[in-house]
């Protein structure tokens, strides 16, 4: 028990300084002006969250919350970080060690629902940019892995679902799970970049996760 919580701890400790960034970087690097944001909010599947985010309960849990949220959108049964790992056998410890991969979340969000869940990696720029326009269809949802340094210059990768996407401005709304962070808006070909990114932990690339 006693290594059980020693290596928890760790974890935990592990977790918490990969990922810190700060203030003035999450800041600086996105979008959030308020006029954009607000717009953003109104955009057909944004609104299915009701500008309400349930932020993830701690850094290695942001695969989980994420698909509680999505599946809180499209209203589903499980919307919490607990129900969507039920019978999933993982993150049993409270901890996500070293997080999930993309494969891995995906097979958490088929495990509580019926619904089709796509893994899309290896994605070119152009067929991105195809996703992300559709991406305001309320039938689909987008969860999106990538890693925070291509972005904030510092932290490890992270998963958060799409809001939606702002076509005349080219502009994708990620609805971030952690609360350090919250929504923001960001270029999409900078968001592309974070996620065209190799995951270490599964030696694949990063990519997106589709629900309809």
């Amino acid at each position: 028990m006693i290594v059980v919580v020693g290596l928890l701890g760790g974890a935990a400790i592990l977790i918490a300084g990969q990922s810190r960034v700060s203030q003035d970087a999450i800041q600086s690097s996105v979008i959030r002006t308020p006029e954009l944001i607000d717009s953003a909010w109104k955009l057909p599947v944004a609104a299915t969250f009701n500008a309400d985010v349930t932020w993830q309960s701690n850094g290695s849990r942001c695969g989980p919350a994420s698909v509680a949220n999505t599946f809180r959108s499209i209203g589903e049964e499980e919307t919490t970080e607990a129900e969507v790992l039920a019978g999933t056998g993982k993150c049993w410890t409270g901890f996500c060690i070293i997080g999930l991969t993309l494969d891995e979340l995906a097979e958490v969000a088929r495990t509580n629902t019926k619904r089709k869940v796509s893994v899309l990696r290896d994605l070119s720029a152009d067929a991105f940019r195809e996703h992300m326009n559709r991406a305001n269809d309320p039938g689909r949802r987008y969860i999106v892995n990538f890693t925070r340094e291509k972005i904030f210059g510092a932290g490890v990768g992270h998963f958060s679902p799409v809001g939606g996407y702002l076509e005349a401005e080219d502009m994708v709304f990620v609805l971030d799970v952690n609360e350090d962070y919250k929504p923001w808006l960001i270029e999409r070909e900078r968001l592309f970049s974070a996620m065209d990114t190799i995951d270490s932990d599964g030696d694949k690339k990063r990519g997106l996760l589709l629900i309809e």
